[in-house]
């Protein structure tokens, strides 16, 4: 028996070497492979019957093995959309069946549908913001022009202390030509289809102790281009806005509330405005809101939050890149594409955002390189080829030896 089991032997030897050749071609021919592992051939042996006086040889078992969680190097690009995790995770892909799996290579290009596809074919996967919380096909495609209501404002100024108090029947909330006020500061506002509101915003001191009477006015009613009052409608709202008499510090009435006509209610935040025996200014005022822009670029940050920057300057948080892991990652199922499967040995997929839950971060306008080397994999070749000469060796001269018995003659 130990002729016939040196061939098996030397047969199992040479498919184990040829899968190592095997592997060392998949790596060398994706060198170049953005998000490609590298694979390696894992040798075991199998036993025969050695514990009899007539041993007969077992052979050798092969296992390829995927190096998923090593990281390969980041390089830069030009393209923002190609993006690169930093550490831990993968990023997850839907292909055209709609079939989930998770991927390293990120080089994502914006489709004629606004969705971002490797060149696998999977689409890049994540939450819409603000509060999205289903995992969908990210989407970046905004083609027409886009406009932002305004809803949100800040507005500090100092009030000057020295003022005179104006009395209640001039104040600009009565809206006649006799109107006086202490200080004026206009705001651009948006309504819902971008377009311009111009604010005129009046704080008027009303009395001794610190009480300031705000009036805000859609200046599109203003009387002329010399004197505003008495407007042709009355104002959008009027509050009070009170003070510390002592200390000219903010005490009470922010924020502000205005209806934008065909528009959001504005919530003006006045909060950190003071009265002070200074020339009374404004230190702050800013307005949310913009006016019909179209879609410039695409930005990807860290945390892998995906921003549409439009043409007039503004930047709109749209998406947020969802990233998996699973408990090990080198066991996952390879499938083509540089795309893996769970399996029972891998575990299941965790998702978590870029930089939390143990994940690693998105470097925009780069890509992971392969994990091959090449000198590694041409000395690896080099040591397969002796191997599967050796175990051809092996089995010529066990042919030849069973060629020599067959030979025997019995006179």
């Amino acid at each position: 028996m130990g002729l016939f089991s040196a061939l098996n032997t030397a047969v199992s030897g040479m498919a184990a070497q040829a899968s190592k050749l095997g592997t060392i071609g998949d790596n060398i021919a994706n060198s170049s492979t953005t998000g490609y592992k590298r694979a390696s051939t894992e040798f075991e042996t199998l036993l025969g019957n050695s514990g009899s006086s007539d041993y007969s040889s077992g052979g050798v078992l092969t296992d390829v093995r995927y190096g998923v969680s090593t990281q390969g190097t980041i390089t830069s690009t030009t393209s923002s959309t190609d993006l690169a995790i930093s550490g831990n995770g993968f990023f997850v892909g839907e292909d055209s069946s709609g079939a989930q799996a998770l991927t390293r290579a990120g080089s994502f290009t914006k489709q004629s549908d606004g969705t971002l596809m490797n060149t696998a074919g999977y689409t890049l996967m994540g939450y819409q913001l603000p509060s999205g919380s289903t995992l969908q096909a990210i989407n970046v495609g905004s083609t027409g022009l886009v406009a932002s209501a305004s809803s949100s404002a800040t507005l500090s100024v100092n009030l000057n202390s020295a003022a005179d108090v104006v009395a209640s029947g001039s104040l600009p909330s009565a809206n006649t030509s006799a109107s006086t006020y202490t200080y004026t500061q206009q705001m651009t506002a948006y309504d819902n289809l971008g377009t311009p509101i111009t604010l005129d915003v009046y704080m008027t001191k009303s009395d001794t102790s610190g009480d300031y009477s705000v009036s805000v006015y859609n200046h599109s009613g203003a009387a002329s281009s010399t004197s505003n009052f008495p407007y042709s409608s009355s104002a959008l709202t009027t509050t009070s806005l009170a003070f510390n008499a002592s200390t000219g510090n903010y005490s009470s009435g922010s924020p502000i509330s205005v209806t934008i006509p065909n528009g959001n209610t504005l919530s003006i935040d006045m909060s950190k405005s003071t009265m002070l025996a200074a020339k009374s200014s404004t230190t702050t005022s800013t307005i949310d809101g913009s006016a019909p822009a179209s879609l410039k670029s695409i930005t990807v940050g860290s945390d892998g939050t995906v921003n549409q920057v439009y043409s007039n300057g503004v930047t709109k948080a749209a998406y947020q890149v969802a990233l998996a892991n699973v408990t090990s990652p080198d066991l996952l199922t390879t499938i083509s594409g540089d795309a893996y499967t769970t399996n029972s040995e891998s575990g299941s997929i965790v998702l978590a955002t870029p930089g939390s839950g143990g994940m690693g971060t998105i470097q925009s306008s780069s890509l992971e390189g392969s994990t091959v080397d090449l000198a590694t994999e041409l000395t690896d070749m080099i040591s397969a080829q002796r191997g599967y000469e050796a175990n051809s060796k092996v089995l010529q001269t066990a042919s030849d030896l069973l060629g020599t018995l067959n030979n025997i003659r019995v006179s």
